[in-house]
């Protein structure tokens, strides 16, 4: 097992502007392209949770992405906890 098959799962929670810009939408988008699989979520204190896992290098490329966001998004601040994955979802999906 090389190191490109490492696995990594880490839930990323956003603070900033991150709601009403599309950016759950745009974290799945980039979450398919890269690979990797979880979910996405508005909270109610005005953050996004992100729950992301695959390759350790594109996690480490998508939390990059995070913390960028999408075009109108205004990202202050990216908290990262890294978890063991057991049961890994099979999809990236959005949950409302």
């Amino acid at each position: 097992m090389g190191d490109n098959d490492r696995q990594k799962a880490v839930q990323a929670r956003m603070h900033g502007k991150v709601q009403g810009v599309g950016y759950r939408m745009w974290a799945r988008r980039e979450a398919i392209r890269l690979g990797l699989v979880g979910w996405v979520r508005n909270e109610r204190d005005g953050t996004v949770t992100a729950s992301i896992a695959g390759a350790d290098a594109a996690v480490s490329t998508m939390i990059e992405r995070l913390r960028q966001g999408p075009r109108g998004a205004s990202v202050s601040r990216v908290k990262i906890e890294e978890f063991e994955l057991l049961d890994a979802p099979i999809d990236f999906r959005i949950i409302v």
